[in-house]
């Protein structure tokens, strides 16, 4: 009986792609700024109802960075979207002015409520994810060029200890 190997082919999958995004050609800075670019993108992305996520891929192109990065940092942005939610609201909330109304011709209210939440998580979230972004990023280029640092270093030892031989008389 043979048993899956699935997790095994997973684990080594994602060790590979954590190799290559750490020898990614453009150093750390390369993969720090895509990874700031996921964040940006992904605070507002929620009220465009996904169709911001499709802004990561001329962003990417324009400014040479890295679309593993974005994407990791798309994730991550997923993962604290909800507490910065209510904080893109209150951003969006004070730039927009206090007057400001959308009505849409035969739609109910409800509906030009939404689309007013909306569109102060869309402005507050452009704000808070450039924010977000410049925040994330120095200290993911720092760290990986700490881990990228660290394995250099880690590789000339080794290579020291294979080039001395032990002279035997």
């Amino acid at each position: 009986m043979k048993t899956s190997s699935k997790p095994r082919s997973m684990k080594r999958w994602l060790k590979l792609k954590y190799t290559q995004l750490m020898r990614a050609p453009g150093g750390p800075s390369f993969v720090a700024l895509g990874f700031a670019i996921g964040i940006f993108v992904e605070m507002f992305t929620l009220p465009t109802y996904g169709l911001a996520f499709f802004l990561i891929f001329p962003l990417i192109y324009l400014m040479n960075a890295s679309l593993a990065g974005a994407l990791i940092g798309f994730v991550f942005g997923k993962i604290i979207f909800i507490p910065v939610a209510f904080i893109n609201s209150m951003v969006g909330g004070w730039v927009l002015p206090n007057h400001i109304r959308i009505s849409v011709p035969l739609a109910p209210e409800w509906f030009d409520h939404i689309l007013l939440v909306n569109l102060k998580l869309i402005v507050g979230g452009i704000i808070d994810g450039m924010v977000l972004g410049a925040l994330f990023y120095f200290p993911v280029k720092l760290t990986l060029k700490y881990v990228a640092d660290k394995r250099r270093e880690k590789r000339k030892l080794r290579r020291v200890a294979i080039d001395v031989k032990p002279v035997t008389e």
